[in-house]
C-alpha cells in the first residue's frame, strides 16, 4: 500500500476574537505546510461560535491561498443544503485557480438543527436537497446548460468533480459516497448506537469503510479520510493539564444542547470523545490501536475538543510530522523548509488581515 497523506484540521476555535481566529488559524496551516503536511481543512459552522468559527471557508481559504505553495486546501464540511449551488460551483471554480488546482472539495447535508430554518429549511428536508443541490453542483462544473438555459458556468471547473469528499456517519452513506466514486470523511468522532453505548470508534467506521470499498467502481482509486483528535506535547502529564478544560467545557456543551456524556472524570472525556493526547509516544501507541486508521488512504489530525493555546497547536503539529505521523504510514512528500518562525517566514502578520 502507497504512503498515506497527511492533513491538519481546524475548526478555527482559538480563544479570541474572529479576526485573530482566522489570523491564527492561517499561521497553523502555513506552519503545517513548513512541515511538509499534504492537505489543510477547515470546517464550517454557522451562528454557533463555540462549535466552529468559520462560516466561508471558500473565502477564508482564498486568502491562505495566497500565502501557501503547496498545501492542498479542502473543506471539511461545506453544508450544501444551506448553500446556493451555482455560487459554490462559481467560487470553488475561481478558488482552485486562484490556488493553482490545490482545492479538495468535502460536503456534508449538515449538522445543528437549530441552523436550517434561517436558511429557509428544517433539519428533516437536508437530505434531499443535499442530492438536489449535488446534481447542480455537479452539472455547473461540466460546464453544461442550466436549469433548461443556455448559461454555462464560467469558468468551468469539470477537474473539481473528481475532488468531492463526503462526510458521513452511516453505512448507507460510506456506500453512496464509494458509489459515486467520492473520498470518504470518516469523522474525529461520532455518536454511539443507544443499545451499544462502548462501541470503539473503530467498530463504528470500519463497516462504513467496508461498505464505501465494496461500492466504489472497478478501477477508481478509494480516498478515505480518518479525521482524530490528537493533541502531543513532550510532557504527557501537561497534555492531560491542557485537556481538562477544553473537554470539560465540550462535555458541557454536549449535556446542554441535550446530549449525554458518560462520566466526569478527565478519562470518561477522553473516552467520550475519542481523544489521543500525550507525548508523541502516547499518541502514536493510542492511534496505532485504532484499526480504522490502518485503511484509510488520509490521516486529518485537528486539536478539538481539547483547544489549546496557539504556542501548543504550533508545537502539537510539528511533533506530529516529526513523530506521529511517521509511525503511522505517512512518508513527506514536499519539500523541506525552516520552521523556525512560522510568521517571520510566512509574510503573514496581524496587519495583513
Amino acid at each position: 500500500m502507497s504512503s498515506k497523506r497527511l492533513g491538519f484540521f481546524t475548526r478555527l476555535l482559538d480563544n479570541t476574537s474572529a479576526q485573530e481566529r482566522y489570523r491564527l488559524a492561517t499561521e497553523q496551516i502555513i506552519h503545517a505546510e513548513q512541515l511538509g503536511f499534504d492537505s489543510a481543512w477547515v470546517a464550517q459552522h454557522h451562528f454557533h461560535e463555540a462549535e466552529g468559527g468559520l462560516p466561508a471557508p471558500l473565502v477564508f481559504l482564498a486568502q491562505v491561498a495566497a500565502h501557501t505553495r503547496f498545501i492542498r486546501l479542502g473543506t471539511g464540511v461545506i453544508t450544501l443544503p444551506m448553500e446556493n449551488a451555482l455560487r459554490v460551483a462559481e467560487d470553488t471554480a475561481v478558488l482552485d485557480l486562484l490556488s493553482g488546482g490545490r482545492l479538495e472539495v468535502g460536503l456534508g447535508s449538515g449538522g445543528t438543527p437549530s441552523s436550517f430554518p434561517p436558511f429557509g429549511l428544517e433539519s428533516h428536508e437536508r437530505g434531499a436537497v443535499f442530492g438536489n443541490n449535488l446534481q447542480t453542483l455537479l452539472t455547473a462544473w461540466r460546464g453544461e446548460p442550466l436549469a433548461g438555459t443556455g448559461n454555462r458556468l464560467y469558468p468551468a471547473a469539470p477537474q473539481l468533480a473528481n475532488r468531492i469528499w463526503q462526510a458521513t456517519f452511516s453505512v448507507d452513506g460510506g456506500a453512496r459516497a464509494g458509489k459515486s466514486g467520492d473520498g470518504l470523511m470518516l469523522s474525529r468522532t461520532q455518536p454511539r448506537p443507544a443499545d451499544a453505548p462502548d462501541l470503539r470508534l473503530d467498530e463504528l467506521q470500519n463497516p462504513i469503510i467496508d461498505a464505501y470499498l465494496d461500492a466504489l467502481p472497478d478501477g477508481v482509486a478509494p480516498r478515505i479520510m480518518g479525521s482524530r483528535t490528537a493533541f502531543v506535547t513532550e510532557n504527557g502529564d501537561e497534555a492531560r493539564e491542557l485537556a481538562q478544560k477544553g473537554l470539560r467545557r465540550q462535555a458541557e456543551n454536549h449535556r446542554a444542547s441535550g446530549q449525554s456524556v458518560k462520566g466526569d472524570t478527565l478519562d470518561d472525556y477522553i473516552r467520550a470523545f475519542d481523544v489521543h493526547l500525550g507525548t508523541a509516544a502516547q499518541v502514536t501507541a493510542s492511534l496505532q490501536a485504532d484499526t480504522a486508521l490502518a485503511r484509510v488512504t488520509d490521516l486529518a489530525f485537528q486539536v478539538h475538543s481539547i483547544d489549546p493555546p496557539h504556542p501548543y497547536i504550533l508545537r502539537s503539529i510539528e511533533l506530529i510530522a516529526r513523530h506521529v505521523a511517521p509511525a503511522l504510514g505517512w512518508v513527506r512528500r514536499t519539500p523541506q523548509r525552516s520552521v523556525s518562525s512560522p510568521s517571520a517566514d510566512s509574510s503573514f502578520s496581524r496587519e495583513t488581515l
